[in-house]
C-alpha cells in the first residue's frame, strides 16, 4: 500500500519501521520540526525524522495544516491510508479525508477510556490493572474514531510508565502492522466506541508533579510509577542543613504510621494513610540511584520531615 505516516517520538519508530518491512510503499514521513536543544541550542530531529532518513523517505515539517499549500501537498502524495503515532498536531478534515482509505491512529489505551494526550500516565496514575493499544480510524473529535484492533495489556503493581511505553510501543507497532495487512484486503471492520466510559487524559502539568504524602500511600505509589521515569515525581528534603529536590523513581508500598511526610526509617516515608518506600531515587544534579546509595550520601534521615 501508498502510506504516508505521521509520528514525531521514539514511541512511534517501530511502527514506522514495522511498516517498512512488511513491504508497504511508505510515499512520505511528516513529523514535529527540529527543536533548539542542549547546551549550544542546535537544532535537534526527533526520532521520526532521524528513521526516515535512514530508510530514504522524504520527511515534511509543517508547523500546523493552516497553510492550503500544506494540505495540497499532503493530498498530491496520492497515498491509500496515513498512519498517524503520537504525531503533535491536530489534522483538518481535509487532510483527514485526503488519503482513500483514511487516516489510522495507534491510540495507548482501552478506548474510550483515556482519550487525550497521556493516556499511559493517567492509566497508571489513576491505578487501572488493565490497559489497551488500539488502532482506530481518525475523525475530527479528540480520539473519538471507530476502533479496529486492540491489544490489552496488563499493568503490574509496580510496572511504572516508562516500562509500559515500552510495551506498549512493541506491541502497537504489530497490531498497525496487522491492521494494514487486514485494510489490504479489505478486511479490516471498525466498532463505534460507547458513550460510557469516557475518560480524558489531560496533558501532565508541571504542578501536579509534586508528591503530597497526605494522601493514602497506595494514591502516593501509582503517583510515582506513573510518573517515571519522566517528567518524575518529586520531594523536598532537607540534607545538611539545604533543602534538596529529590525525584522518585521506584517505590513500593510499606508498613508503617506517622505524621503524614515524615521519614520512619530509611527511605519509607508515612503517608496520610500507611507509607511508601522509595526504591530508587534521583537527587537533583546526579542520576539514579539505589536508595541505600543515596542513604550513603545523605546520612539517616529517620524522624526528618520532607519539604
Amino acid at each position: 500500500m501508498r502510506v504516508v505516516f505521521m509520528g514525531t517520538p521514539d514511541f512511534a519508530v517501530p511502527t514506522l519501521t514495522e511498516i517498512v518491512m512488511r513491504g508497504h510503499e511508505v510515499v512520505a514521513c511528516y513529523t514535529r520540526a527540529p527543536k533548539p536543544a542542549g547546551r549550544g541550542q542546535s537544532e535537534r530531529k526527533s526520532p521520526v525524522h532521524l528513521a526516515a532518513e535512514e530508510f530514504g523517505i522524504p520527511v515534511f515539517t509543517p508547523k500546523n495544516f493552516r497553510d492550503p499549500a500544506d494540505v495540497a501537498t499532503f493530498a498530491a502524495l496520492g497515498a491509500e491510508v496515513a498512519v498517524v503515532v503520537a504525531y503533535g498536531l491536530l489534522l483538518p478534515p481535509a487532510v483527514l479525508e485526503a488519503p482513500e482509505k483514511g487516516c489510522l491512529n495507534l491510540h495507548g489505551s482501552l478506548l474510550p477510556r483515556w482519550r487525550g494526550a497521556a493516556p499511559i500516565q493517567r492509566a497508571i496514575m489513576a491505578g487501572d490493572q488493565r490497559t489497551a493499544v488500539s488502532v482506530m480510524k481518525m475523525e475530527e473529535g479528540l480520539d473519538t474514531g471507530p476502533v479496529s484492533l486492540l491489544d490489552f495489556i496488563s499493568i503490574g503493581p509496580d510496572m511504572t510508565a516508562g516500562e509500559l511505553h515500552d510495551e506498549m510501543m512493541r506491541t502497537g507497532a504489530d497490531l498497525m502492522g496487522r491492521a494494514l495487512a487486514a485494510l489490504d484486503r479489505d478486511a479490516l471492520e471498525f466498532t463505534a466506541q460507547p458513550d460510557d466510559g469516557v475518560t480524558y487524559a489531560k496533558k501532565i502539568e508541571k504542578a501536579e508533579t509534586r508528591i503530597d504524602f497526605s494522601r493514602p500511600a497506595i494514591e502516593v505509589h501509582n503517583h510515582v510509577r506513573g510518573l517515571s521515569p519522566f517528567p518524575g515525581a518529586w520531594f523536598e528534603i532537607e540534607i545538611g542543613g539545604k533543602p534538596v529536590r529529590v525525584k522518585a523513581l521506584r517505590s513500593t508500598l510499606a508498613a508503617g504510621q506517622g505524621d503524614p511526610g515524615t521519614v520512619i526509617a530509611g527511605l519509607t516515608i508515612a503517608c496520610g494513610e500507611d507509607a511508601v518506600r522509595f526504591k530508587q531515587v534521583q537527587r537533583e544534579g546526579k542520576g539514579a540511584m539505589d536508595a541505600e546509595a543515596f542513604l550513603r550520601g545523605a546520612g539517616d534521615l529517620t524522624g526528618r520531615r520532607v519539604g
